[in-house]
């Protein structure tokens, strides 16, 4: 089978839910980060074949096939095609992996994998309204024994279920933010972020290039003194991914794009997973897709040097930290969705980005990326650094 590479990644810095790039339709911002990627890959735009957009909340302005809106948006010919698809929290790393797909079958070349979420914009579960239905019907629910499906029911049931106190998710949730801040000053972003223009409340303009959720001055005593998001519970604001906007792509091609376009590799393409299991407990998923991608590549934990697991709440990297013995100083070297958001569809090619300048910055070799998703799902992507 034929091998896909990524060119290379990038994203948007993340904005704060009513921030800095809640001004900006989705759809724009989409399309700023496609004309960023071109222009940072330096891909003649005729070569592209297809643009896959992740995208989770597909209403309002982000309805009607936003990968095809932000091309239309973009300085891209208005021949390239494209398609939204929602694999929920793993969307656009799903995109990443259909990408390759197309590469590795032969029957495409050069596609860009994407993501976007405005969800200041488009705020998660308007595409349920609230009169028009329910997507889960009561004969699921009662299959399941359960009165709802719940992300945030998971996450508590991880913590119960691997032992995990309040306390130890307080700090996990600061350790997130301790890292982000440690690389945010010593310019770790600053090769993966795309710079957005925006304007402010007084008009004047400014490019966006710092994550916005970062919380410099957080403590374990202002973790602490915060509620929990259910009665009775230990997952806290403190512990659950950031409410964010923001946008990511990724330059997936073929051996031959490499040649007819002069392009540099950033990384190949190890192995691609998909997997589902629980979808009551729901994000305990990873745990197993991990194990499901290193056997199919044939590879050990110990292989693997740096890892990104999505911190959708504390208790899922740190479940899946435990199940597998991992080494903690591998993990979300840079801080993780704790601390610097989580954007739903564009979170799957953001991690990707933030993976391979690291494993860049550091001179390492193989990377894992695994996210938790919607209905008991999880996608694991390993790459190797070129």
């Amino acid at each position: 089978m034929a091998e896909a590479y990524i060119v290379d990644a990038f994203r948007t810095a993340g904005g704060r839910r009513r921030g800095r790039l809640a001004g900006m339709h989705p759809a724009v911002l989409a399309g700023k980060m496609l004309d960023g990627l071109v222009n940072r890959t330096s891909i003649d735009p005729s070569a592209i074949e297809d643009v896959i957009m992740g995208c989770v909340t597909q209403a309002g302005e982000q309805a009607v096939n936003i990968g095809r809106l932000a091309v239309l948006e973009s300085r891209l010919p208005l021949t390239i095609p494209a398609v939204t698809i929602d694999r929920q929290c793993g969307s656009s790393q799903q995109s990443l992996q259909f990408a390759a797909q197309a590469v590795m079958s032969g029957t495409q070349d050069v596609v860009i994998a994407a993501g976007v979420e405005n969800m200041t914009r488009a705020p998660l579960g308007m595409n349920i309204p609230p009169d028009g239905g329910n997507p889960r019907t009561p004969e699921v629910l009662e299959k399941f024994g359960i009165q709802r499906f719940s992300q945030f029911d998971g996450a508590e049931m991880i913590a119960a279920k691997w032992g995990f106190t309040r306390e130890q998710m307080d700090a996990f949730g600061l350790e997130s933010h301790r890292r982000a801040i440690a690389a945010t000053e010593a310019g770790a972003f600053d090769k993966e972020i795309i710079p957005v223009e925006v304007t402010l409340p007084d008009g004047t303009t400014e490019m966006h290039v710092r994550d916005e959720g970062i919380r410099y001055d957080a403590t374990l005593d202002s973790m602490a003194s915060l509620q929990p998001l259910a009665p009775g519970g230990s997952i806290t604001a403190a512990t659950s991914s950031q409410i964010c906007d923001g946008a990511s792509a990724a330059l997936v091609v073929s051996e031959r794009a490499l040649k007819d376009h002069g392009l540099t590799p950033s990384a190949r393409i190890v192995n691609l997973t998909i997997s589902a299991g629980d979808p009551v407990i729901m994000l305990e998923e990873p745990l197993f897709a991990t194990e499901r991608a290193l056997k199919r590549a044939g590879m050990r934990l110990d292989d693997i040097d740096l890892y990104e697991v999505n911190e959708a709440f504390a208790s899922v990297p740190m479940a899946w930290l435990q199940h597998h013995g991992a080494d903690p100083s591998r993990l979300n070297v840079n801080g993780g969705a704790i601390a610097l958001g989580h954007p739903l569809g564009a979170s799957g090619t953001k991690l990707m980005a933030t993976l391979l300048h690291a494993l860049h910055a550091r001179g390492k070799r193989y990377g894992l990326q695994t996210m938790c998703e919607g209905g008991g799902m999880a996608n694991v992507t390993i790459v190797e650094r070129l």
